[in-house]
């Protein structure tokens, strides 16, 4: 059972009575974390089923879910690393836009949102620091993976454009688009500071229609443009953010690693930001 179908099973008010705040947020602990679903007093049990298993649905609840999440992400990392491990990096460095250590380390050095990055068949390091998060790895190891992909058209398209993208779509607009527009709202110079850092550069030619048009080098293949709006109080326009991809993108990253590095970089300028 999926948490959306054990969601229609609760009263759907989020009182709080399991000891979660919301009712979706129960559903996925009872569904992918074991949570006991007579927690909610006023879900039907019966209606579960005979097979509705609890050895089955793993343990721990919410931080249950998130273990588990947690090691789907460190597996697809060795599964990428073994991948990764067939590849000749010494002829593999150009088409990817890196610099090759050499055959006594067999590392890539690259940049990644404005950092410096190390990366082997073992392991990466960014800015002298042991990478741990399997995400940021996930991305990298994915990157490196596809080979720097076709060159590009300089045709930029939004995500709607791109095959496959329909539910992704929202996420891109809620984690990247809108959190960009909202944290730089009425601050456009400390946007293009902070886009300088992660090695943007301004695209002149694209601000005729927008306060800001900066193009950031997320990866060596991997530039995606960001248009900013800054608000109009006069004419009751709030910000907004446009992030653009060459039409060639799909060939340097899946759409997954895709809206994930487009995260990371909205992150990044937040950060930067302080």
């Amino acid at each position: 059972m999926q948490p959306l179908e054990f969601l229609k099973l609760t009263p759907k008010s989020n009182c709080g009575e399991c000891g979660y705040a919301a009712c979706l947020a129960f559903a996925a602990a009872v569904t992918k974390g074991g949570e006991e679903p007579g927690k909610c007093p006023y879900v039907d049990l019966k209606a579960l089923g005979d097979d509705f298993v609890i050895a089955e649905r793993g343990d721990g609840g919410l931080s249950g879910v998130a273990r588990l999440l947690d090691e789907k992400d460190m597996a697809l990392v060795a599964h990428l690393k073994s991948k990764v491990r067939a590849i000749d990096f010494s002829i593999a460095t150009a088409a990817l836009g890196c610099d090759w250590s050499g055959p006594e380390t067999d590392c890539l050095h690259f940049r990644y949102l404005g950092r410096d990055v190390i990366l082997s068949t073992e392991g990466m390091f960014v800015e002298g620091h042991a990478l741990e998060d399997p995400r940021d790895q996930i991305l990298l190891y994915n990157y490196v993976y596809y080979g720097g992909g076709d060159a590009g058209t300089g045709e930029w398209v939004g995500m709607e454009s791109l095959p496959n993208s329909i539910s992704k779509v929202r996420t891109l607009r809620v984690y990247c688009e809108e959190r960009i527009a909202g944290h730089f709202c009425g601050r456009e110079g400390v946007l293009r500071q902070c886009a300088e850092k992660i090695d943007a550069v301004p695209r002149k030619e694209l601000e005729q229609s927008c306060t800001a048009a900066l193009q950031i080098a997320v990866l060596p293949n991997l530039p995606i443009v960001l248009l900013f709006w800054d608000e109009d109080r006069d004419d009751g326009f709030p910000p907004r953010v446009k992030v653009l991809y060459d039409s060639n993108v799909l060939s340097v990253l899946d759409i997954e690693s895709l809206v994930f590095a487009s995260e990371r970089m909205a992150e990044r300028l937040v950060e930067l930001s302080g």
